[in-house]
């Protein structure tokens, strides 16, 4: 591994349409090899968009796993480059307006009140942490990594430019809620298949999906407001975009399923806008509603 990480170190002083080229052409390698997870992915996008032709799956699965690989390179510039290169790099958009004053961020309605900056699982999030850290503290939920040198190296960049507290599941909610009270952002990655534990089965795409109801929960605990960020790929290997959408309004309501609905039904929007670039080798739906068998038989 620390091979690897000095190799990161190493292309993230080349030019970025170069790493990114490099990244999707090594994404090419891995859609051939690693058969289980293409699998999972071909079996995600034939629930999620039966539409397309099995031609047009795989090619977009491939897509998937060229931008994914490319995302993993491109970490060595968010973690390495100077804070320069990355907001030239960065392009970040808000409903309201221009923000010159803070690189494009809203820091003034996201510091106005409790914020929930509601994440979901695209391949370049993390491109959306930097360009809040470059502006102001945060908070996240963190999964330790096996490889401590790898551990390292993810919680120093991801705090190297302000302080971000990162919690674990072993934390429990209670030190998100205090974060929360303190005007401090969490960012929140909703959308995994953790289990039937804290969830709900709710609409992805059509499909019964086991989805954490903590936004919601979190939301009507500390009056936070939901404020939706998504990051994607700029085309021509020119950069990223980190888009801030506008705080839901009436959220959560007093229904918590129901939250959770919409909650996956704008993710399921901004997916079908940028479809290569959500995380689809994800089981999604691992967890089924009981009696239903596993979509994912032959992946195992």
């Amino acid at each position: 591994m620390r091979l690897m990480l000095g190799f990161m170190w190493l292309l993230h002083w080349l030019p970025l349409p170069l790493l990114g080229r490099f990244g999707a052409a090594v994404g090419s390698l891995l859609f051939a090899v690693m058969g289980k997870r293409r699998r999972i992915t071909l079996t995600n996008l034939r629930l999620c968009m039966p539409e397309l032709g099995e031609a047009q799956r795989v090619a977009l699965a491939r897509r998937h796993f060229q931008g994914y690989t490319r995302s993993v390179f491109e970490r060595g510039v968010l973690w390495w480059a100077p804070q320069s290169r990355l907001k030239r790099l960065i392009r970040v958009t808000s409903w309201d307006g221009p923000h010159p004053d803070s690189n494009g961020v809203p820091v003034e309605a996201i510091s106005a009140r409790p914020t929930i900056l509601l994440c979901p699982h695209f391949v370049c999030l993390d491109v959306a942490g930097a360009s809040i850290a470059m502006e102001m503290s945060a908070s996240s939920m963190y999964v330790q990594q096996k490889n401590a040198a790898f551990d390292k190296v993810l919680r120093d960049g991801r705090a190297r430019f302000q302080p971000v507290k990162l919690f674990t599941r072993l934390d429990g909610i209670k030190p998100i809620l205090r974060a929360l009270r303190d005007k401090l952002p969490y960012f929140m990655l909703p959308d995994m298949d953790f289990g039937e534990k804290d969830a709900e089965f709710v609409p992805f795409f059509g499909i019964q999906a086991a989805t954490l109801t903590a936004t919601a929960r979190i939301a009507a605990a500390t009056g936070a407001q939901v404020m939706p960020v998504i990051c994607t790929f700029l085309p021509g290997y020119r950069g990223w975009e980190v888009k801030f959408y506008a705080p839901w309004e009436n959220y959560p309501g007093p229904d918590m399923a129901e939250a959770t609905r919409r909650m996956n039904a704008f993710i399921e929007e901004r997916v079908r806008e940028a479809p290569a670039e959500y995380f689809w080798t994800h089981k999604r739906f691992k967890t089924r509603p009981h009696g239903e068998p596993s979509f994912y038989g032959q992946t195992r």
